[in-house]
């Protein structure tokens, strides 16, 4: 594949109707075998997907990347805990946020980079009750009839 402009781009629609984004990160994965062939091929799914620390280290958990038509002995497990790379001072900001009660690391977006490697968007999130959920739908619809107006 030309390194170049990419167009996939897998998202966690669910994510902002569920929580509300305080602070985001990119993050690369580390990905085994075909997975990123999947990836290419638009064969993944962030829905259900978080990040959690195990020493020190940061992994994203649900993530779904589907197995690989062509794929022989080496396919992947679609569902396996995969390793994030950050930074040290990203990593210690998100351990230090994740702690906090209240908050979570999700998996936003799932994109190719223009180099070519898999990146994940990941936020530190929020949790909306039942009527921040409805004011957030109140002003979409609000704007959607602003928008037909002009």
């Amino acid at each position: 594949m030309t390194k170049g402009k990419s167009k996939i781009e897998i998202k966690n629609k669910r994510a902002s109707f569920e929580y509300e984004y305080i602070e985001s990160f990119t993050a690369g994965i580390i990905l085994t075998g075909t997975e990123i062939k999947s990836i290419r091929a638009g064969k993944a799914s962030l829905s259900d997907s978080y990040c959690y620390f195990v020493n020190k280290e940061l992994y994203v958990k649900n993530m779904h990347i589907a197995d690989y038509w062509w794929g022989t002995f080496n396919a992947h497990d679609p569902r396996r805990d995969r390793k994030l790379l950050l930074n040290k001072k990203e990593l210690n900001r998100l351990f230090r946020g994740s702690r906090e009660k209240g908050l979570t690391i999700i998996a936003t977006r799932l994109f190719i980079a223009e180099n070519g490697f898999a990146k994940l968007n990941i936020s530190l999130a929020k949790g909306k009750r039942e009527y921040d959920k409805r004011h957030t739908i109140k002003e979409n619809d609000l704007r959607r009839e602003s928008d037909r107006n002009l």
